[in-house]
């Protein structure tokens, strides 16, 4: 039996600093530490924007009280940014790249903070500011803390149902990648970050956050949203998609991949590139 701890969220989200990276989440105050970066109330798009920017390109038409340093369309600058930076032969591969690595950042700071402190915070659309330009942590910034409950239900609505849903629908309209492969790429994003959180607390000797960890994440992988996407065991994850990495130039299959190898390569590839970037890499 797991006994967790409810403890109210500080406004700075102090104790996701030492896990860094993908679980590190700003908030407001900590726009002080980034001169160079527009503030949350400046010209930053937030996530609602850039999932409805997915739609449609006349967004900015419809909102023109709306001044973002990207354009109108935040979802398709980083998906271009991507695509450059993988050199992706499809704007899908770059599109699913990104999708995944969005998915990632949200399931990372939502279960460290379940696990930490009993509570996540809000992370409604239209209080995440996102620099799409930027990696991680600097690319989000949360503009208001608000605790919520850390149960699986809350967490599932905090990120499946306010986020990689309208996120999904966005991609999949835009680009027409498919949804089930979507709907692997999150659950492969959340795997990855609920083996980091877990590898992270035995190394600590947090073993209770450790075993909390691996039972929320279980847990979520199970819901209707995500349910049929993979096999878990243990803390390894064997999707049943492909995320689409393998078509980037040089790339191999991922480590979680329904893939023994990249489709139509030889059985030895030569010189494959690391994983994409997310929590932990490769699955096994």
């Amino acid at each position: 039996m797991i006994l967790l701890l409810s403890v109210d969220l500080d406004p700075d989200l102090a104790a996701l600093r030492p896990l860094g990276g993908f679980s590190v989440l700003h908030t407001s105050p900590h726009m002080s530490q980034h001169p160079s970066r527009p503030s949350p109330s400046g010209p930053l798009a937030t996530l609602a924007h850039a999932y409805a920017s997915g739609y449609a390109s006349g967004y900015a038409a419809a909102t023109p009280d709306v001044q973002v340093p990207f354009g109108p369309d935040p979802l398709g600058f980083r998906v271009r940014k991507v695509a450059v930076a993988l050199r992706a032969p499809e704007t899908r591969v770059a599109a699913s790249v990104a999708q995944q690595g969005l998915a990632a950042r949200l399931w990372s700071v939502t279960l460290a903070c379940a696990a930490l402190y009993g509570r996540v915070p809000d992370l409604d659309p239209s209080l995440l500011r996102w620099d799409p330009d930027a990696g991680a942590p600097d690319d989000l910034w949360l503009t208001e803390v608000h605790a919520l409950p850390g149960d699986t239900t809350t967490v599932a609505d905090v990120v499946l149902t306010t986020h990689l849903a309208p996120l999904a629908s966005a991609v999949h309209a835009r680009y027409g990648v498919a949804t089930g492969l979507l709907r692997g790429n999150a659950a492969s994003a959340l795997a990855g970050a609920g083996r980091e959180l877990e590898r992270w607390a035995r190394r600590n000797g947090r073993t209770d956050t450790a075993a909390h960890a691996r039972s929320l994440t279980a847990a979520l992988l199970a819901h209707p949203l995500l349910a049929g996407t993979g096999a878990l065991t243990g803390t390894s994850f064997r999707r049943r998609s492909c995320c689409l990495y393998y078509r980037v130039p040089g790339a191999g299959i991922c480590g979680d991949c329904c893939f023994s190898r990249p489709p139509g390569s030889p059985r030895s590839p030569a010189s494959p590139r690391p994983p994409r970037s997310s929590p932990g890499g490769p699955s096994e």
